[in-house]
Formats: structure tokens, sequence, C-alpha cells
């Protein structure tokens, strides 16, 4: 038996699938156009809103017929509304008619609590073991002793790392008072030589403090590498001067 081939299904073709587009744009135009063609609602008509009526002078009468206005309390209810009449409240009145009393003190209450406390409260007894105050030291040495007994010299600085080659005796000055230590700043070169002399501090008496400078020039140092510079202090002695 022979067999015949059956043609192959490949679907729709291009013609059928435009002629479907064009049917469904056609169909949605349509719609457009029918449905957008329909007028605006107009406003319905307002019916059975509340209403509101000024009354002119039957107010008693509507208070009767209108249950509303029936509940609320006024001054001429059949009910007498005592809430409505508020009762005046008269302030309390700090007058006094007599005098204040004070009450007495009793004469046989006072200390009572004390004594209670010290009845009722033993302490023992203390025996402080308390030590004999130390006698005053006796100063061996006496005031004069603190005073300078004769005129000193002092080197400091870097005059103090050269050796004085001559001595300098500072003498004893006649003053009433205690001066201040001279400060004499003094400049000395590598032969030892004293080249100038300054003074830092003054002992708030010129004769004194002439006699510091001119005592610092005439001292003489070991040579040395280069020049030094270093001050001299003169703490003078001094004595009272004879009155006539």
């Amino acid at each position: 038996m022979k067999v015949e081939p059956q043609p192959l299904v490949t679907g729709w073709s291009a013609r059928r699938w435009l002629f479907f587009i064009a049917l469904t744009l056609g169909a949605h135009v349509a719609f457009i156009f029918l449905f957008s063609a329909r007028s605006d609602a107009g406003p319905r008509a307002v019916t059975r809103v509340p209403q509101f009526h000024l009354i002119d002078g039957n107010r008693e009468l509507v208070a009767l017929t209108d249950p509303t206005l029936f509940t609320l309390p006024h001054l001429n209810d059949f009910l007498p509304a005592a809430w409505l009449r508020p009762v005046a409240a008269q302030p309390p009145t700090f007058h006094w008619s007599e005098a204040p009393q004070f009450l007495p003190p009793v004469i046989e209450n006072l200390g009572m609590a004390f004594n209670t406390f010290m009845r009722t409260n033993l302490f023992s007894g203390l025996n402080p073991d308390y030590k004999p105050e130390p006698a005053p030291a006796e100063s061996a040495e006496t005031f004069g002793s603190l005073l300078r007994q004769n005129s000193t010299l002092q080197l400091s600085g870097g005059l103090a790392q050269r050796r004085m080659l001559n001595q300098i005796i500072v003498p004893t000055l006649t003053w009433n008072d205690v001066l201040k230590t001279s400060r004499v700043q003094a400049l000395v070169d590598a032969d030892g030589n004293v080249v100038s002399v300054v003074l830092l501090e003054s002992s708030d008496y010129a004769t004194a403090d002439q006699k510091a400078l001119a005592l610092a020039k005439t001292a003489r140092f070991a040579p040395g590498s280069g020049s030094t510079l270093g001050e001299f202090l003169f703490n003078w002695h001094t004595v009272p001067a004879r009155t006539p």
C-alpha cells in the first residue's frame, strides 16, 4: 500500500498575522471613541437636609416641646437646681481676741536630759601619760658672735677657680649701722691683672663702695689660659663712731 506524504504545518503566514494585528488595532480605536463620547452627569437634587430656623418670641413653647432643650437645667425649671447656686465660702479669720499665752518653763526640768545622759553613760577614768615639757635649750653663742668680727673678702664665679697671688686686707669701717655686702664684678686677663671693675650691688655707703673698687684693682692672680670674669664680695665689719 502506498502512503502519500502529509504537508508540514508551519503556522500562520505573514499575511494572516498582519490581518489579525490590523483587526485588533481597529477594535481598540472603536472602543476608545465609543466610551469617550459619554456626557458628564449633572448634579443631583439635594433633598431631606437639616434646616435651621430663628425663633423670635416662642422660646418657652420651644423649651416645652423640644426634648433636647428640656434636659438642660435652668433657674426657671420646676426642680430647684441647688448646685447652680454656689455657697459663698467665708474666709477664715486670724484675728485673735486674746493675748497669746506662753507656757512658762518648768524649773525642775532644766538640765534633766543631760543628767539622765550622764547617769546612763558611765565613762571610765582616763589617765593620760603627759610628758613634761622640755626645757628650752640655752644657746651657747651670744648675739654678739652672730655679727662680723672683721671684714672679709670672697671670690665667686670664674675668679674662684684662679689662685690669688697677693693678699688683700679688707679694713674695718667706722659706721653706726650694719652695711650690706659690696659686689664688684672684675675682668682678669690671661696674665692675672685686673682689667676692669664694675660695682654690681652697693652697700648703701659710698665710702665702702669706693674702697671695694680700689681694693679689687690691686688684686693679682696666677696666669691662665685666657680672660676670666668673676666677682669680689666685700663683707664689711663696722664699728660705731665715737661721739664727742
